[in-house]
């Protein structure tokens, strides 16, 4: 018997220019940050402060390359520079306040943690890296039944696809001249 798949597919939007948010509409994420820093014998800096701005000003959904990162801070005017960003994207990952999707062609791309959609899945293009995020239960049910069947606690569940997406699935046109 034949099972079909349902996923609901979350479209994402690419940003060109970022207006960060002021600094009063995130002090709940800094809070939670400079108290988690404060344990670790660090501080919040300006630098970090700026990661976390620009994450938490796109919202959850969105996947930036720790170079985009880079790209989109100085749009925006904000130096920071990107040895530093590296560093602070992996800090804010074991701080669980963004997630890491590993691409298999090496690279690295970051989300906002969000508890709207703990498990989610991905659709990463293999040409471009675009990122699309959808949903299925039926994936987490296999992953549950997976970690049941085996003795694993499961503590998470997701799915990266890799595909081509419709822009790269285009055959190039070749000109004669």
């Amino acid at each position: 018997m034949r099972q079909s798949l349902s996923l609901m597919v979350t479209v994402e939007k690419r940003c060109n220019e970022v207006a960060l948010p002021s600094s009063s509409s995130l002090a709940r994420f800094h809070g939670q940050l400079e108290v988690g820093l404060h344990h670790g014998g660090r501080r919040l800096t300006p630098q970090r402060r700026r990661v976390l701005d620009l994450f938490e000003s796109i919202g959850s959904g969105i996947h930036l390359s720790a170079e985009e990162v880079h790209h989109q801070l100085l749009e925006a005017k904000l130096r920071v520079s990107l040895a530093t960003i590296y560093r602070t994207l992996r800090l804010l990952v074991d701080m669980g306040f963004l997630h890491e999707l590993e691409m298999s062609e090496g690279g690295h791309r970051f989300e906002l943690a969000s508890h709207d959609t703990p498990d989610h899945h991905h659709l990463v293009c293999v040409s471009c890296g675009r990122t699309e995020e959808f949903e299925s239960e039926q994936v987490l049910d296999a992953g549950r039944a997976a970690a049941e069947r085996i003795g694993f606690q499961l503590l998470e569940s997701t799915l990266n696809v890799r595909a081509l997406c419709p822009s790269c699935q285009r055959p190039s046109v070749i000109s004669s001249a």
